[in-house]
């Protein structure tokens, strides 16, 4: 009986975690913000042309150092202009420092149970698929892993993450209304 209730209990935890992470996609998939969504999605794509041309290592290293760069020289720079102006305004990321930066043992605890419900769904479907469980199943999934490897011989995956990305500059909102256009145009043919 408690096995039960704590399986609805993590599927509805879960449900309102995945309804809340898909409302925030939408959002940038609409580009309801223009900033925010162009952000991720430059950010996005200048980090996966990034690592077509140099190594993950390399790619994060120099992330570092640029931020590093930016944020010494905007210390210096506050430094010159408080010695320059006389003024005692103290450290310019003070406000930064002070930000409590650490997660409670609930939110680690909360964390730790949504990836142990990822991974043990991953694989229970996985064993499913691989045991055959269902033979429809398992041959929809060699399929799909026979289609990959073709696929996997075209491009590789940092081009398929690439091109999965340009999913940013579909305007999906225009394409909502014109979907609704044909719609009510075929719901009129088909009552008439």
């Amino acid at each position: 009986m408690q096995a039960s209730t704590m399986a609805a209990t993590d599927s509805t935890k879960m449900e309102g975690f995945w309804s809340n992470w898909k409302c925030q996609v939408m959002e940038l998939l609409y580009w309801r913000n223009l900033k925010q969504s162009g952000f991720v999605f430059g950010s996005l794509l200048l980090l996966l042309f990034s690592l077509t041309q140099f190594s993950v290592v390399s790619v994060v290293a120099y992330l570092a150092l640029a931020a590093l760069s930016t944020t010494i020289s905007f210390r210096v720079y506050k430094s010159v202009l408080q010695a320059v102006q006389k003024t005692d305004e103290g450290h310019p990321f003070k406000a930064y420092l002070e930000v409590e930066m650490s997660l409670s043992h609930d939110q680690m605890q909360k964390y730790a149970e949504n990836a142990q419900y990822y991974i043990n769904s991953t694989l229970k479907e996985l064993r499913r698929l691989f045991l055959v469980q269902d033979l429809v199943d398992s041959l929809k999934f060699a399929v799909l892993m026979w289609l990959l490897t073709y696929l996997g011989a075209l491009f590789n995956g940092l081009t398929l993450l690439i091109m999965g990305e340009d999913l940013f500059l579909i305007p999906y909102a225009q394409i909502d209304q014109y979907l609704a256009l044909i719609r009510t145009q075929v719901n009129s043919v088909v009552g008439k």
